[in-house]
């Protein structure tokens, strides 16, 4: 079942879209089609909204949607995949795969779409499931589907790991996502034993030898300078705790923490653009995996909001409550897209 947030409505029809609910293979989804006309088949985009996996609807992003769809000429899906606590992991991430899946096999015939020019993407949980599903669609291509062509990643939750990267400890109180929160929303994703929250946080979770094989991606020293401002060493932990491994270890499958897929893996990942905030527990996230993409080769476009906190885009065009980094955010994210 749905849950939208507060703010949530059905924002009036710009003129200049036609907009449809759909069924794609038993998921609704929402089309967004521009009303332009041009020469040549349009881009499209598969938008998976945030809300930590268990909250957020299409209705909450109507108005980012319309906005993306109408300033970048795209036509944008955005997807009404099922959420926790009803449905735990993967029936989130096997969603996004089923509509993206259809989009690229009906897009030229149905909605005048070149299939190549397709891409993903997502904020928080929803940026999650697109860095998710581009592994997993390089993992088991279909020879007669395109993979995507971009991942557009705003603010990605992609590892739950390490809860003590500078962000975690420089933004654990800020709004709207709160460090505990984090590791809260992972476990309901996960399988909804949230009793082990705090051994999480404090990073008992993981084995050592783990940790060491981690390190080499999660390592503070890989973020630049300024980002690791203030931040404390974690304090080592000589032995994890088993029956809290034994519990979460799925949540280490790159399928939920993508920043841990191998680099053979890393590097089959299409263009990505990943949008960063200055005040969001997530920031070091994204910045990783910026890092863990550039190495292997991967073309990545990163877009940094040093006033930008997390959710910022569910706050664009919303009276008294919209802030500058809102509009700056969106027209990164438009920009972008406009270059697909």
């Amino acid at each position: 079942m749905a849950r939208c947030f507060i703010m949530a409505s059905k924002k009036p029809v710009s003129p200049g879209l036609r907009i449809k609910d759909l069924i794609f293979s038993g998921v609704p989804v929402r089309v967004y089609e521009p009303k332009t006309a041009s020469g040549e088949k349009k881009r499209g985009l598969v938008y998976f909204h945030g809300g930590g996996w268990m909250f957020g609807c299409i209705d909450d992003y109507d108005e980012v949607c319309q906005y993306i769809s109408l300033e970048s000429d795209t036509i944008v899906v955005s997807v009404g995949y099922r959420l926790a606590p009803e449905h735990r992991y993967p029936a989130h991430l096997d969603d996004c795969e089923v509509v993206t899946r259809h989009f690229l096999s009906t897009a030229a015939t149905d909605f005048e779409v070149d299939p190549h020019r397709v891409a993903v993407g997502g904020d928080s949980a929803g940026a999650n499931l697109a860095a998710a599903l581009c592994q997993r669609l390089s993992k088991t291509p279909d020879c007669h589907l395109p993979s995507p062509c971009a991942q557009v990643l705003i603010y990605p939750a992609l590892q739950m790991a390490d809860f003590h990267l500078p962000s975690y400890q420089q933004n654990h109180s800020v709004p709207i996502l709160f460090r505990g929160r984090a590791a809260f929303y992972f476990l309901q994703y996960l399988n909804g034993n949230t009793s082990v929250s705090q051994q999480i946080l404090e990073g008992k979770h993981v084995p050592v030898e783990l940790k060491l094989r981690f390190k080499k991606w999660l390592d503070p020293d890989n973020l630049p300078p300024q980002f690791r401002k203030g931040a404390r060493s974690p304090q080592v932990i000589p032995s994890h705790d088993r029956d809290v491994y034994h519990i979460i270890k799925q949540g280490l499958d790159p399928e939920i923490s993508p920043l841990l897929a191998e680099d053979d893996v890393i590097r089959l990942a299409p263009p990505t653009f990943i949008l960063t905030c200055e005040f969001d527990v997530l920031r070091d996230d994204g910045i990783l995996f910026r890092k863990r993409l550039k190495d292997a080769g991967v073309e990545v476009t990163w877009e940094h909001l040093s006033d930008g906190f997390h959710g910022i885009i569910s706050f664009f065009n919303q009276g008294w409550l919209t802030f500058q980094s809102s509009q700056r955010g969106m027209d990164s994210i438009v920009r972008y897209i406009r270059t697909l």
